[in-house]
């Protein structure tokens, strides 16, 4: 395994969405600008159930070549390992990194608990014994504000704390000149993750803070629905933008003033958002809490304040933009990126100015959503060349696609999310969205289900061309509910089956218009003999490798009829079947008789195909790229 040797290591839940990631990356950032070489090592969190891919950011920067990924098992050194929250450590990792640092922080974005109960989220006792067991006795416990330094000292007296590790942010890339307030109306607003500790708890409270008298327009992204729900209802004068609908930077330019307030005992660590708006150039409205955070860079006033402080910046619009820049330089002294870059102890290197050279060749891409990646991982490299091949799977093979040189994207499957079929479908057609601004590919190829969120994608993109991937041999009766769905496509690829004749399932009567290629395989290493399950990979590559073969049919298998294939080889003098669990050792035996075996191989020979892959290949270019 690959060692990685670097400047800093960031260990967390790169999951996480909000604050967490939010401030990862703009530390990834502030040290490549310093010429530093960053090392992203993910612990998954016990409180963080459904299986979800990384956070959008993160997986730029790790694209983007901002940062490197620790694979699992590889040994890390750096100069700085940073730990982000505490809360990855309330049960045992299932694996500890292999890190080797200089010097370790620990940086407390979260208190233990909230002013009704100092320890609701972890105990920081145990933390701190299962930290120290993994990492060292020399780990600094660094508070990310004063508040967290407080809630901490509440249950741990004596804990060695060292210097607030505050948030930064490059203000260059939030500012935003604007002409505000403009209009007769102000916009009022907030973005954050959708959290019920992040919204006053009493509904009077709610809508003083966020009023719907019509003197403001108040918008929210992320968590609105929370707000309304407390209330009963859905003030007309509320926008409501569903979280991640909107970047925060744009969200931001909406706006007119920044309003938070939450409930009264949850502990905010730090106010990332705030920081953001500041950074933006919206004026910032905040309890007076906050204020040994902001200093004099925010306005401080309970709920019932809030209009009057709106209603006085509005008519004066020389101070609105005192507020706003004094802000801006508040923002960009005290959480700048220098200050990031001084406090890790590190002496940054010079960037190399990029080299002018003639661009490089466009490569056209090719988007493979994939149930399973054996068929891609055959295809990729008759793609090569001219075409770039981008994954996208839920596939837990997804390492071996990177390994292979492909740029790939995680997919969870439904199952992994733990959600409903409606929502499943509006996450499928949104990740679609998602892949295909970032990519930009020519086409997209199904190899699988084509699910609702598919279907809507192709309606969603219609100047990409949509390819399906689809296999014959389903089961009797199994699968109707997919018949008619190719119409949605632009092609229909079917690859060969071995044991077309005894297909009875519906692709086999189906008329919609498809290209039938070879068996579609991979290179298989030779073997004397095989024991194998009889799905489409494993049937086909034995078969066309001459490698003799028990197949043992999977009886779970929902959708494609893997008994009648295995028993199609075995009639046709190519393969044994265990037709059922009480026929194992009897086949087994027959097959260690050398003379079987034999007449296996030989008869393997005399049927024996190529791989369609090459023809496969040629059909994506012609009917989807060159189409």
């Amino acid at each position: 395994m690959t060692a990685h040797a670097c400047d800093v290591a960031i260990l967390s839940d790169l999951r996480y969405p909000g604050g967490n990631s939010a401030s990862i990356v703009a530390e990834v950032r502030a040290q490549a600008a310093a010429g530093l070489r960053t090392v992203l090592i993910h612990v998954p969190s016990p409180h963080l159930r459904h299986a979800r891919p990384f956070q959008a950011q993160i997986a730029a920067c790790l694209r983007d070549g901002l940062a490197d990924l620790a694979h699992d098992g590889a040994r890390v050194t750096a100069k700085l390992l940073v730990i982000r929250q505490p809360r990855i450590f309330t049960s045992e990792p299932a694996t500890v990194p292999d890190v080797c640092a200089d010097r370790t922080v620990l940086v407390i974005n979260q208190p233990p608990g909230d002013a009704e109960s100092p320890e609701r989220y972890y105990r920081f006792a145990e933390i701190r014994e299962r930290v120290e067991r993994c990492f060292g006795t020399d780990v600094r416990w660094a508070p990310i504000s004063p508040r967290v330094r407080e809630q901490v000292l509440r249950v741990a007296p004596d804990a060695p704390l060292a210097e607030d590790w505050h948030e930064i942010i490059d203000v260059a890339q939030w500012w935003a000149e604007r002409d505000r307030p403009a209009g007769a109306v102000p916009v009022i607003g907030r973005h954050g993750r959708p959290d019920p500790v992040k919204w006053p708890r009493d509904p009077a409270e709610l809508l003083r803070a966020y009023p719907e008298s019509g003197e403001v327009r108040v918008r929210m992204l992320g968590g609105g629905e929370i707000g309304a729900q407390r209330l009963g209802r859905r003030p007309a004068a509320w926008d409501i933008v569903e979280f991640g609908a909107e970047r925060p930077a744009d969200f931001l330019r909406t706006l007119d003033f920044f309003v938070y307030f939450h409930d009264p005992d949850w502990v905010e660590a730090f106010g990332r958002t705030i920081l953001e708006a500041m950074a933006s150039g919206v004026p910032v409205i905040v309890g007076p809490h906050f204020r040994p955070i902001f200093g004099d860079a925010a306005l401080y006033t309970d709920p019932a304040g809030v209009l009057d402080l709106v209603r006085v910046l509005q008519a004066d619009p020389v101070r609105y933009r005192a507020v706003a820049d004094h802000a801006r330089q508040f923002v960009e002294r005290r959480f700048g990126a220098a200050s990031h870059v001084e406090r890790l102890g590190i002496a940054p290197r010079p960037v190399p100015a990029p080299v002018r050279s003639l661009p490089p060749p466009v490569r056209r891409r090719v988007l493979f959503l994939a149930d399973e990646l054996d068929r891609t991982l055959v295809l990729a490299p008759h793609l090569a060349g001219d075409f770039e091949v981008v994954v996208a799977t839920g596939s837990d093979r997804l390492p071996e696609a990177h390994e292979a040189g492909l740029l790939t994207e995680y997919v969870p499957a439904r199952d992994a999310l733990g959600i409903t079929p409606a929502r499943w479908a509006a996450f499928l057609r949104d990740r679609l969205r998602h892949l295909v601004h970032l990519h930009r590919p020519c086409a997209v190829v199904v190899d699988g289900l084509p699910h609702d969120g598919i279907l809507a994608a192709t309606t969603d993109h219609p100047g990409v061309r949509w390819l399906w991937i689809r296999e014959a041999m389903w089961r009797r009766g199994a699968g109707t509910e997919w018949l008619g769905r190719g119409a949605a496509f632009d092609g229909i690829l079917e690859p060969g089956e071995f044991a077309a004749a005894g297909d009875e399932g519906w692709t086999a009567a189906d008329r919609t218009p498809v290209t039938r290629v070879p068996p579609i395989v991979g290179a298989r290493p030779r073997a004397d003999f095989a024991v194998a399950g009889a799905d489409y990979a494993s049937f086909h590559e034995l078969l066309c490798a001459g490698v003799p073969t028990v197949f043992v049919p999977d009886p779970q298998s929902a959708l494609h009829d893997q008994l009648a294939r295995a028993r199609f080889a075995a009639a046709a003098g190519a393969a044994l079947c265990v037709d059922g669990p009480e026929r194992l050792d009897e086949v087994l035996a027959t097959a260690a008789r050398p003379e079987i075996r034999d007449a296996l191989a030989r008869r393997c020979a005399q049927v024996g195909f190529a791989s369609g892959a090459a023809e496969a290949a040629a059909w994506i270019v012609g009917n989807g790229v060159g189409a």
